[in-house]
């Protein structure tokens, strides 16, 4: 480590929380209206004011060094400083940004969604991206500020959060049913085709072990959109092992062996701390949890 050799700049501290939370400088640039060649010979001046390194490379990204740490808070206190000066017309701190969340198809329209409307309601100037994919948490964020994962999640220098459970049941179309009759038992299911993901594709280790209750069950329509399995359920393509929550909302489908087959998946919240500590990120975690919070029997499957 060479001495110090100026004051580290305000400006240059932020290009650095913007690397920090986002994990690559072509998000940070995007973030803070600058370009890639920008975001480095900031990053560069910063690290000659401290005299070390703040980045180390990290899987496709970067990753706080301990000295960039140091300088991270430093750059929190600029950053709430400069926000401590702007208010709502009733003179209560106003919340701007942007919120970037990946979570599943079924998580992102039913949990997701309603949550970031009602971030949006109270604090206008915060705009919620939500990108729907159904996979492990990223090791590196990548732009992400929040990850909404199926499983207990393995993670570095992140905070993995639970969430709630949530239930998967077998149904079919009440005129599938009517043509094919019901299931009597599990041992049963080999007549009939399942409507699941696409298995060479599947990324979620508790999703693939999902269907081991009846591995004789041959493949029928196949997706990486839960949705998918619902319409495909809904048009007589077979039985569907679907989320509960998303299935109970159509009255032509009907649950099949309930007491049998009520496989049981935890959602978790991923984010790395110093993400977590940006009040915009913080309103978002609060309204997901509390939309959670009050969907917990309809996750469940409970009447």
């Amino acid at each position: 480590m060479t001495a110090p050799s100026r004051r580290p700049s305000a400006d240059d501290l932020l290009v650095l929380l913007a690397v920090g939370r986002t994990g690559t400088y072509t998000s940070a640039a995007d973030e803070l209206g600058l370009n890639h060649t920008t975001i480095s010979r900031r990053i560069a001046t910063l690290e000659a004011a401290m005299g070390g390194r703040v980045l180390a490379r990290a899987g496709g990204g970067w990753e706080l060094t301990d000295l960039g740490r140091e300088a991270l808070a430093a750059a929190e206190a600029v950053e709430s400083a400069v926000r401590s000066l702007a208010t709502d017309p009733a003179g209560q701190r106003a919340l701007e940004g942007v919120v970037r969340v990946s979570a599943t198809d079924g998580f992102s329209a039913y949990i997701a969604a309603p949550a970031a409307a009602a971030v949006q309601r109270r604090h206008p100037k915060v705009a919620v991206e939500i990108v729907a994919a159904t996979r492990r948490a990223t090791q590196q964020r990548s732009g992400l500020d929040i990850e909404i994962v199926v499983g207990e999640p393995t993670v570095r220098r992140a905070k993995a959060l639970r969430l709630s459970d949530y239930c998967l049941g077998l149904y079919g179309s009440r005129d599938y049913l009517a043509e094919h009759g019901r299931p009597a038992d599990v041992a049963d299911l080999h007549r009939f085709p399942l409507v699941y993901f696409i298995d060479s594709m599947l990324q979620v280790d508790d999703l693939d072990l999902a269907t081991s209750f009846a591995p004789a069950m041959r493949e029928s329509v196949t997706s990486t959109n839960v949705f998918v399995h619902v319409e495909a359920t809904r048009a007589s393509a077979g039985i569907g092992l679907l989320p509960c929550f998303m299935a109970d909302r159509h009255t032509d489908l009907v649950r099949v062996l309930p007491d049998d087959v009520s496989i049981r998946l935890t959602y978790w919240l991923v984010t790395r701390a110093e993400t977590l500590r940006r009040p915009e990120v913080a309103a978002v975690v609060e309204a997901i949890r509390a939309r959670v919070a009050d969907q917990h029997d309809v996750l469940l499957g409970r009447p």
